[in-house]
């Protein structure tokens, strides 16, 4: 049998690549350590895609999720996200221009991709061009299932008690 040798690979752009995604990746993991965001937080909120039941106009019915995680539902244009044992229904849209709110696991936040505007899991504004955080709405537990009123959406500046509010214990 013929072995080949491999060439000495010091210097070449190879090595160069692997040892800029090493020095990448200790620098993300260093920055959410230093926001005081461990790796298991981020990785633990997987998003889907999902679509909910209406059982009325207004109403959209959702599975209560099982683990945290969030739910796009592009239809009805809506997230739900359950974090921390507590779910909320969110509007898709940022509350700066309308832009489709996106999920960035590796920061553990939504985001605005239009202005990059910056969200929490439970859809507190961080930084960005926004003024104010993700907008919610109204939702109660029915049994297994998470009921979202899109008839009353409210806006933490305008709604404050009402935003608060608008969240169930899991």
């Amino acid at each position: 049998m013929m072995t080949r040798e491999l060439p000495d690979c010091h210097g070449c752009a190879l090595r160069q690549r692997r040892e800029f995604l090493r020095d990448a990746a200790l620098l993300t993991l260093g920055g959410l350590a230093a926001m005081g965001i461990g790796p298991a937080r981020v990785l633990a909120l997987p998003v889907r895609v999902g679509r909910g039941v209406r059982s009325r106009d207004d109403q959209v019915s959702y599975p209560v999720p099982g683990a945290d995680g969030a739910t796009i539902d592009k239809d009805n244009q809506v997230i739900v996200v359950r974090f921390e044992q507590k779910a909320y229904a969110f509007a898709l849209s940022c509350p700066h221009q309308n832009t489709a709110l996106r999920w960035h696991p590796a920061d553990g936040q939504f985001q605005c991709p239009k202005h990059h505007s910056r969200y929490r899991p439970d859809g507190v504004f961080i930084s960005g061009r926004a003024t104010r955080s993700m907008d919610r709405f109204a939702l109660r537990r029915d049994g297994s299932t998470l009921v979202v009123d899109l008839d009353k959406l409210y806006r933490q500046d305008r709604d404050p008690t009402d935003w608060e509010a608008a969240v169930v214990a899991l």
